[in-house]
């Protein structure tokens, strides 16, 4: 009878050791789990589903500009089609002018409605500010696209970078005038974020052309009676102007017709920022012979899939988050909480006709 009880224990003290490790090999195990689950992720959530019954709002600078037109509605592919891809509604809102006093009105109007996420194209970088920190205050969602209000969003959907914008604009005015002559400048709103920051690299970018001359910037306040008259009231007083930049494709369609009337035709030629549909003609007859944008419905699509990511907490507002926006593929968050769509495109005689927007 002791000799099986002997074995039994010796059989326990062998166990005894191998148990250990093997209780050990598990704690570690789990505690490796846990440090990984724990710490940040660059990625989006890939488990949970999405918030469904957002009240959305696209809140661009202006009604009625063909601009924003083709970047927020749903027959362009926009804002409202990314939406509408997500399951979730949405409505384009804003004044008639683009100005803070038109359109914080209409932001408050958002507000009151019971928003939840604000999709905003600034017309001035601090005058919203007040009215779009209040909306952060209740928990709601703002992503600026187009134009920033650095102090007063979660995340700023760019178009391409800033400095490329400007610098590119120059650089095609510089290859049209052989390096050569006085421009203008046909802005929008003297407060407007995006043009002031677009406007700023262009005049650096003209130190690498001491035989350019930018003689006066003028605003047409994207209303397109007022970029008519400023242009006809630039070449009136610059006779000798040979280029005109408009950095708003308001801007540069109202200076392609002023410049393709006999006067200025042959005289002066335009670039900028400008939609293919719009600036076809100009193109053909060589008062435009090139000018730059990206696909505006696509900004406005990365920019609801953008802001609905993070409403719905999939992910935060951080340097390296990334997520899927649909159909435009990956995009990762980068410096100021900023996202860049992508590089501007040229566009000319070449490839204007692949394009319609």
């Amino acid at each position: 009878m002791r000799a099986p009880v002997r074995g039994r224990t010796s059989a326990r003290r062998r166990a005894l050791p191998l148990i250990a490790a093997l209780a050990l090999l598990s704690i570690l195990a789990a505690a490796c789990s846990s440090s990984s689950s724990s710490s940040p992720s660059s990625s989006g959530s890939s488990s949970g589903a999405l918030k469904k019954g957002l009240k959305v709002f696209i809140i661009p600078k202006n009604l009625g500009n063909n601009y924003f037109t083709t970047a927020d509605s749903a027959k362009t592919g926009g804002a409202i089609s990314a939406l509408d891809t997500l399951g979730e509604s949405g409505t384009e809102t804003s004044g008639t002018a683009a100005t803070p006093a038109s359109q914080i009105p209409a932001i408050q109007a958002a507000i009151a409605k019971g928003a939840n996420v604000l999709i905003v194209s600034a017309t001035d970088p601090t005058a919203l500010c007040p009215t779009l920190n209040a909306a952060m205050k209740k928990g709601i969602t703002v992503v600026t696209y187009d134009s920033d209000a650095p102090g007063c969003r979660d995340l700023f959907v760019n178009q391409a970078s800033t400095a490329e914008i400007g610098t590119s604009e120059v650089d095609l005015m510089a290859r049209e005038l052989h390096d050569s002559g006085e421009i203008g400048i046909v802005s929008a709103a003297a407060t407007a974020t995006n043009q002031n920051a677009w406007i700023g690299y262009m005049k650096q970018e003209l130190t690498k052309y001491p035989k350019m001359k930018l003689v006066s910037t003028v605003y047409g306040n994207d209303d397109p009676p007022t970029a008519t008259q400023v242009t006809e009231g630039l070449l009136e007083k610059y006779p000798d102007l040979k280029g005109i930049i408009s950095p708003t494709t308001v801007g540069i369609l109202a200076a392609a017709q002023v410049v393709a009337t006999p006067k200025w035709k042959g005289k002066v030629l335009v670039t900028g920022l400008g939609t293919p549909d719009e600036m076809k003609a100009y193109v053909a007859d060589g008062v435009a012979p090139a000018f730059i944008l990206w696909n505006p419905a696509n900004l406005g699509y990365l920019a609801a899939y953008a802001a609905v990511y993070l409403a719905s907490k999939k992910i935060t507002n951080a340097q390296g988050q990334s997520f899927t926006a649909g159909k435009l593929g990956k995009y990762t968050i980068g410096p100021d909480h900023t996202i860049i769509l992508g590089p501007p495109t040229v566009f000319n005689s070449a490839n204007i006709n692949n394009f319609n927007f």
